[in-house]
């Protein structure tokens, strides 16, 4: 049995939020024994359930150095008390749009950083808009979307336009992401956020205004810029040789990208274009297997969108949260990304991302874990100012190196 901190929250390096939730339980099982048990950091469980986090603490044969924290997300005095006691806080805990307002206000009024795997670009919008002054006064660096949303994407389009600046002297005007592999089960809390923005977009029009602008995460006064390109059905693409079908989490991945480039005072030029797009393949096959998943896809746009059959799909036919596939799977999976740069001068830079496991599960605790540790140790207060930030702009190329060192990512120019 884990020690007992009800009565007094312990000072550690970083607290896992959520530690009980199934993306929780993956994280904690990857951090404790690389970077606890050694000493390196010192780490907390926190969640709702005691019991849970008893369990989790007897199955990571945790110790005196690893407490329990047992506390709601709704309670905004217990999470002041919390993040105080931290200097990282670390969530899963989502929907993020439901669970994680709270902690996030917490972090900023009290200098405490943070990172989540949120993939909710609504909810992210009203988080910068609410406490972006806050978290700059008090020194809390913040930084969202730390899994395979959309950390492959945007540290991905960072390495091929640092590549394109040292091969032509220039970034690239146009990168296209394509997804060539990717294997790997559906996640619970990602079709839950799915179908929360949903619920959100029906009840109010500005989550619907945030979701068709791409520039809609950038800071105030850079929220505008050229018509991105989008693949909202299918098409083909004659620079990857594929018919292509949409991504999935191309909403949320090119609204990182986009608020990178502009927080960086358009680093890759304010005529940057980027879009998201599934390959499929070439030839009849291709096309018949892009139009297939595009149609799935709009059905199912469609159907979430009216309250009978979403609640029909939920119970039939989506995994629920806390739903996740076997470790046996998670190692199964494995995902390819091609990026193609292009600019106007007629340089060409393709790069391949690659990862080494399940992208929802076992690649994305890899991923969240390390980009936590990276923010505590290695960027310090002086380098990177209070606020919020995007993977590129806050971690860059030394988060690239602890990923390919530690987290079976590699970032490889196509030769």
């Amino acid at each position: 049995m884990g020690p007992d901190n009800n009565a007094r929250i312990p000072e550690v390096d970083i607290i896992l939020w959520g530690a009980t939730g199934f993306i929780g339980r993956l994280l904690a099982g990857y951090l404790w024994p690389r970077y606890g048990k050694t000493g390196e950091i010192s780490f907390a469980l926190g969640g709702n359930s005691r019991s849970e986090l008893e369990a989790l603490h007897e199955d990571l044969d945790g110790d005196n150095r690893l407490p329990l924290i047992v506390g709601d997300a709704f309670d905004r005095p217990f999470l002041e008390a919390m993040v105080k006691k931290a200097r990282l806080v670390v969530s899963t805990v989502g929907p993020y749009a439901k669970f994680g307002n709270n902690l996030v206000a917490a972090c900023a009024a009290n200098g405490t950083d943070y990172c989540d795997l949120s993939g909710e670009a609504q909810w992210m919008h009203r988080m910068i808009s609410a406490h972006q002054e806050e978290a700059e006064k008090s020194g809390a660096r913040l930084v969202h979307a730390c899994g395979f949303d959309s950390i492959p994407s945007d540290l991905g389009v960072l390495f091929l336009q640092n590549e394109a600046k040292r091969c032509f002297g220039r970034p690239m005007d146009r990168v296209k992401l394509r997804v060539k592999i990717m294997r790997g089960g559906a996640s619970g809390g990602t079709v839950a956020s799915i179908l929360n923005f949903i619920e959100e977009a029906r009840r109010d029009p500005e989550v619907l205004k945030i979701a068709k602008n791409p520039y809609a995460l950038a800071p105030k006064g850079m929220q505008t810029g050229l018509r991105q390109p989008n693949v909202s059905t299918f098409e083909y693409d004659p620079d990857a040789e594929s018919w292509l079908a949409p991504f999935v989490m191309a909403g949320v991945n090119t609204r990182i990208v986009h608020r990178s480039n502009a927080l960086m005072n358009y680093a890759w030029g304010r005529d940057f274009l980027y879009d998201e797009a599934m390959m499929m393949g070439d030839g009849i096959k291709g096309r018949f297997r892009a139009a297939s998943l595009a149609g799935v896809l709009g059905a199912f746009l469609v159907g979430s969108a009216f309250a009978p059959s979403r609640a029909i799909m939920k119970k039939t036919i989506l995994p629920k949260p806390g739903e996740g596939p076997s470790p046996e799977k998670q190692k199964a999976g494995f995902y390819k990304l091609l990026l193609i740069g292009k600019d106007e001068a007629g340089h060409r830079l393709d790069v391949n991302v690659t990862g080494d496991q399940d992208p929802g599960y076992g690649s994305t605790r890899k991923m969240l874990g390390e980009s936590a540790v990276c923010l505590f140790k290695d960027i310090s207060k002086q380098d990177l100012k209070g606020g919020f930030w995007t993977p590129a702009t806050a971690m860059g190329e030394t988060l690239i190196q602890r990923l390919t060192a530690n987290a079976g990512l590699t970032f490889e120019v196509v030769i």
